[in-house]
C-alpha cells in the first residue's frame, strides 16, 4: 500500500495510523496528527481503490451503501499491511492508534469490527457502522474516539450513536464527541479528541 512512515521523538508512544477521507492522501492528515501528539511516530496509508479517480479504502455501491465484500477484503489488506510496516519501521504492533476521517474512519471501525488486535485505539471523525449483523471481537483493551455531527447529511447522528453503541457492546470504552458543523472536520473536534488522547495515553 502506498504510504509514508515518520519516526517519531518518542518510541513509547502510541504509533498513529492515519487514514484520510475520500479523495484524499498520505499527506492529508499530517498536520492533525501533530497537532494531537508531536513526538508520535505517524504511518500514513493511501486507500488502493479509486473512485471516480479519487482514493478509497473500499469501494461502495452507492452514497452510503458499502461494498462489503470488498470492506471485508480491504481490511484484511489493511490488518496485514500493518504487520508488514511494523516490522519494516520497528514500531510496536500492539500499540497503533488510528486516526481517520470519513472513509478513513470506516475502514478504522471496520479494523475494530473484525480484529480484536488490530488497534490499541481510534479516533474516528464522522464514521459510519461498517457492518451489521456480525459478533465483534472483545475489544475491551480499545479505547475509541468518535467525532459525530449533529446535522451531518452523509453521517446521521444515529449512525454515530449506533456505532458507539456496537463497540460498546464490545467492551470498548468510547467517548462520543458532538458538533454542528455537517460532514467537515472542525477544529473543536481535533482539540477535543488532542485532549481525549492526552487523557487516554
Amino acid at each position: 500500500m502506498r504510504h509514508l512512515f515518520q519516526q517519531g521523538r518518542d518510541p513509547a508512544k502510541p504509533t498513529f495510523l492515519l487514514l484520510h477521507g475520500t479523495g484524499g492522501n498520505e499527506s492529508d492528515l499530517l498536520p492533525l496528527a501533530g497537532m494531537i501528539d508531536p513526538d508520535a511516530s505517524v504511518l500514513s496509508v493511501r486507500g488502493n481503490v479509486l473512485e471516480n479517480g479519487m482514493p478509497r479504502f473500499f469501494r461502495r455501491l452507492a452514497e452510503g451503501v458499502f461494498d462489503e465484500k470488498d470492506l471485508v477484503f480491504r481490511t484484511k489488506e489493511l490488518y496485514e499491511f500493518l504487520d508488514e510496516a511494523s516490522k519494516k519501521y520497528s514500531f510496536d504492533r500492539n500499540n497503533i492508534v488510528a486516526i481517520g476521517y470519513s472513509n478513513g474512519a470506516n475502514i478504522a471501525a471496520s479494523l475494530l469490527f473484525h480484529y480484536q488486535d488490530a488497534l490499541k485505539g481510534a479516533i474516528l471523525f464522522h464514521p459510519m457502522v461498517p457492518r451489521r449483523g456480525i459478533n465483534l471481537p472483545d475489544l475491551s483493551e480499545t479505547k475509541v474516539f468518535i467525532a459525530a455531527g449533529t446535522n451531518d447529511p452523509i453521517c446521521s447522528p444515529q449512525e454515530s450513536s449506533e456505532l458507539q453503541l456496537l463497540l460498546a457492546q464490545a467492551h470498548a470504552k468510547v467517548d462520543i464527541h458532538w458538533e454542528n458543523k455537517g460532514h467537515q472536520l472542525t477544529l473543536d473536534e481535533i482539540q477535543a479528541a488532542a485532549k481525549w488522547y492526552q487523557e487516554m495515553f
